[in-house]
């Protein structure tokens, strides 16, 4: 979180921000990305970052997009930082501890990171057709 709030900052940021690893329907839906938002619907989950919601059609979606790309980068930064601690412990205690590491990291950091990812490519085309229909 210390590191994102340092990053925010930088012009990197804004590049950072449109990030996309998957662009592929297909792809996303076998890697599992579809049980995975359900998971994030349907249990406790939903109740972490309630700043990212549409509440109705007067909600600011800058403002949503902006909260998606820091729960997404965080998330990213998350990730790689536990990769790193994983691959010390899979060399230093067991590689089997390393890679349990690694398997509750996906789920917990990189599986959100590309559920924001895909959220914020629904969200552009919502403020795009919003932006489209309200100029007519």
């Amino acid at each position: 979180m210390i590191f994102n709030n340092i990053l925010v900052k930088t012009e990197f940021y804004n590049s950072l921000s449109h990030l996309n690893f998957i662009e592929n329907k297909t792809l996303n839906k076998y890697i599992g990305l579809f049980y995975f938002k359900w998971v994030v619907n349907n249990t406790f989950f939903k109740f972490f970052n309630q700043k990212i919601k549409i509440r109705n059609k007067n909600t600011v979606l800058a403002d949503i997009r902006r909260e998606m790309t820091i729960a997404e980068i965080s998330h990213l930064i998350g990730f790689v930082f536990v990769t790193f601690i994983a691959l010390y412990k899979s060399i230093s205690v067991n590689p089997l501890f390393g890679l349990t590491i690694m398997f509750v990291n996906v789920f917990l950091n990189l599986y959100p990171s590309l559920l924001q990812q895909e959220n914020k490519r629904r969200l552009d085309k919502l403020m795009k057709r919003k932006l489209t229909f309200g100029t007519r």
